[in-house]
């Protein structure tokens, strides 16, 4: 694969400039910057590093954030205190030795393992605590990811018009296949991301950001800019990007905001909440087919009834290769995976529940939906229909309904988005009550902002 000179440059430059954010921005600012402009602008490339996990944009930005919170925030890690809902993280993160000990991989594969699962996971969730634990800081990161899709849209528009090529301009190459991107005549951008899915839900979550910000009169101006008119360009670009799931996922994620709104209900919510376990229980464990879900795509096209029927005989093949390590999995080196008798791999992996159910079991798997998902469970059931639709609590409902959809997307891709992490982070800390110091500065600074949850 040839590369450019821009490469090693991003790659190896990045930590250092991340600390250089924590100099010139406020510790919470700096966190939101390096973590939006990694995901969305550096390259999808790693080097390895002996003894090390990979170098890649994740590892170099958690590595620059923590750094960065040592030398320049002490006092929040400090002030962290760990809470009851922070065990699904911990438990992900320590799962992975216990599959590579009881697979025979080793003691040291296991502490591998558990490195890499805690830089990749475990410190975005970790960061997300320190600095996102209040309705201060929740508020800043959902502006922080519609002001995001509002930079990432001139590039988004550029591909869908030219084709994805700006990965291929800058780092000299394709970071995926570029078949994939040919979508209803046209193109589905991937910008600096590792696959248009992921583009697709970035912007959708961008989206739902703004618009709730805006219903809620939470924020009334970007830049001056009334948010209202910047909505318009970031609508139109999302649409035009034709990722469908998506934008599915968009609609029924307003439609459920706005319920609460208008009709003072969380019923779509908790539809929204209990989707993800359900499908993985009856396709896991019960013996649902999915056939009925095949039916129901031929309605649209043949073509995604084929992509259905394919996703769905797959999962088939891999979760009854699971079962056969039903508690931890089979670890991360290909035995989850189904092979034929020649040794050639014939399964395909859509969904993050599958890899994580193969490779970590049921443990893993159950661990991993938590993580995401249980700091939203936990603020529907505390706050009051009426509490989602108020400005001062906007920022929380934005960051837990994309919890809960990121929860359905893991459920049919495996796209990973530490942004999410994050908000699982700082979702988990405000229900739970984390004040750290962060959160106590910003209540200082801030004090319009309340934090009532009703009893149910």
């Amino acid at each position: 694969m040839s590369t450019t000179i821009f490469v090693p440059i991003a790659m190896y430059g990045w930590a250092p400039l991340v600390l250089l954010m924590f100099l010139i921005m406020p510790p919470r600012r700096a966190v939101i910057t390096a973590f939006l402009a990694a995901w969305l602008f550096l390259p999808m490339a790693s080097y390895s590093i002996e003894g090390l996990p990979d170098w890649s944009k994740m590892t170099a930005t958690s590595f620059g954030v923590m750094a960065g919170v040592l030398l320049f925030d002490p006092a929040s890690l400090s002030a962290f205190r760990a809470k009851i809902i922070d065990l699904p993280i911990i438990v992900w993160c320590l799962t992975p030795f216990i599959a590579s000990v009881t697979n025979g991989f080793g003691v040291y594969d296991g502490v591998s393992a558990i490195v890499f699962k805690t830089i990749i996971w475990g410190l975005p969730y970790f960061i997300g605590r320190l600095y996102f634990s209040d309705l201060a800081g929740l508020r800043e990161l959902a502006v922080g990811v519609f002001v995001g899709g509002l930079v990432y849209a001139p590039f988004c528009i550029i591909e869908v018009v030219l084709s994805p090529q700006l990965h291929r301009w800058v780092y000299g190459y394709h970071q995926h296949q570029f078949a994939q991107t040919m979508r209803l005549g046209g193109y589905r951008p991937m910008v600096f991301m590792q696959h248009g899915l992921a583009v697709g839900m970035f912007m959708i979550s961008a989206s739902l950001a703004g618009i709730w910000l805006w219903k809620t009169r939470s924020v009334h101006k970007v830049q001056g800019i009334p948010i209202a008119v910047l909505l318009v360009p970031l609508l139109i670009v999302t649409i035009a990007i034709k990722s469908l799931g998506a934008l599915i996922l968009l609609a029924v994620g307003l439609m459920a905001l706005a319920a609460t709104r208008y009709a003072r209900t969380r019923a779509l919510l908790i539809v929204l909440a209990i989707m993800p376990p359900l499908y993985i229980a009856a396709r896991g464990f019960l013996g649902w087919s999915g056939r009925d879900l095949t039916a129901i795509a031929s309605l649209v096209s043949a073509d995604r009834a084929a992509s259905l029927e394919h996703r769905m005989v797959n999962e088939d093949m891999l979760t009854n290769k699971a079962k056969q390590k039903m508690l931890f999995g089979w670890a991360s080196w290909g035995g989850s995976r189904v092979y034929n008798e020649e040794g050639k791999d014939i399964s395909t992996t859509d969904g993050m529940w599958i890899v994580a159910f193969g490779n970590y079991g049921v443990v893993g798997l159950s661990a991993f939906m938590l993580f995401i998902a249980l700091p939203a469970w936990v603020l529907l059931r505390r706050a009051r229909a009426p509490a989602w639709a108020s400005s001062q609590m906007a920022p929380a409902a934005i960051c837990a309904t994309l919890l809960l959809l990121y929860s359905i997307d893991n459920v049919l891709n495996a796209m990973i988005n530490p942004i999410f992490v994050l908000m699982a982070g700082g979702v988990g800390g405000l229900v739970f009550g984390a004040r750290t110091a962060s959160s106590r500065r910003a209540s200082r600074s801030q004090s319009t902002f309340s934090y009532s949850l009703g009893s149910g």
